[in-house]
């Protein structure tokens, strides 16, 4: 922890103070040189997305108290561009939901779903990391289109949540012996739409139970994401000529131009009750770290959040 001055804020600026900050997997790769996006800087914030309260305002559209999301800097006070802010309020149920089910990870899901995995009602659906921030919202949209949804996740806390409030037809904690067996049995049609966010042994068990012409959804890899070697395992490519099947990976910054619409389907399904939102969430800005290390280890439910 460190305390630098306070800057004057400029015309056109907000002087904000977040309240909420997401914390994300992705961040992991920003501390890579080898990331697709800037990495991070040794020595100065990191940074994400948050919800931020005006505090003072150098732009006429802005009054004091208003809540704005925006890409904020891991400090308590800080000045941003009033044209890089988004009013919150249209859709809100809590603003910490524009971090979560309505926002990036929440959009991850709706386009991992809708653009690659293309659900049919009565198509097997397999989801890893079912419990994390995106994992959870891609197995609800999956009912919500007739599908039988499987997901596979890291505790039995986590597999009661996803079969009794997220209504998983059901859940398989992959640290029990047998998973993989009962996956078949559960499944014995076979895969036919597989979204995979942890990568690891836990895809490689999925990818040898895939349908014919299955589509597989790479939105993550978290397992592998602190790997110092590049990590061996099985060839998938015979598996994918065999069955026909599709694996695309994608990044949810392909889809900027169709944010708004996919916005308000999900606040929609929201107050409908067809998608429950669920946060982890840690109170104070010293939570930080111990937010950001417990992703890798498993220990969120749903989209993980730091209440400032």
């Amino acid at each position: 922890m460190e305390e630098a001055p306070a800057k004057d804020i400029m015309e056109g600026e907000l002087w904000v103070k977040p309240k909420y900050l997401s914390v994300d997997p992705y961040m992991r790769g920003r501390m890579s040189i080898n990331s697709n996006m800037p990495p991070f800087e040794i020595g100065k914030p990191l940074e994400g997305a948050g919800i931020a309260e005006i505090v003072e305002s150098r732009n006429p559209e802005f009054k004091t108290g208003e809540l704005v999301k925006a890409n904020l800097l891991w400090q308590e006070f800080q000045a941003i561009k009033a044209k890089e802010v988004i009013r919150i309020g249209k859709y809100v149920h809590s603003p910490a939901d524009y971090l979560g089910i309505l926002g990036l990870t929440g959009l991850a899901a709706y386009f991992g779903i809708q653009t690659i995995g293309k659900p049919v009602k009565g198509e097997t659906v397999v989801i890893s990391g079912a419990a994390g921030a995106v994992g959870s919202v891609a197995g609800q949209l999956a009912k919500i289109k007739g599908c039988y949804v499987i997901g596979i996740a890291g505790s039995n806390d986590k597999i009661r949540l996803l079969k009794e409030e997220l209504h998983f037809d059901e859940a398989f904690n992959y640290h029990n012996e047998g998973w993989e067996k009962s996956l078949v049995l559960t499944a014995p049609q076979g895969v036919d739409v597989y979204f995979d966010n942890v990568g690891g042994e836990i895809s490689d068990a999925v990818m040898r139970n895939l349908n014919q012409k299955a589509r597989i959804i790479i939105c993550g890899q978290i397992s592998l994401y602190n790997s110092n070697e590049i990590p061996l395992g099985p060839r998938v490519q015979p598996i994918l000529l065999e069955k026909r099947a599709l694996m695309q990976g994608f990044t949810v910054r392909n889809y900027t131009d169709h944010f708004e619409e996919a916005i308000e389907e999900l606040a929609k399904w929201l107050r409908e009750g067809k998608l429950v939102s669920r946060q982890t969430i840690f109170k104070g800005f010293e939570k930080l770290p111990e937010a950001f290390i417990g992703l890798s280890q498993g220990k969120n439910t749903g989209k993980c959040i730091v209440e400032v």
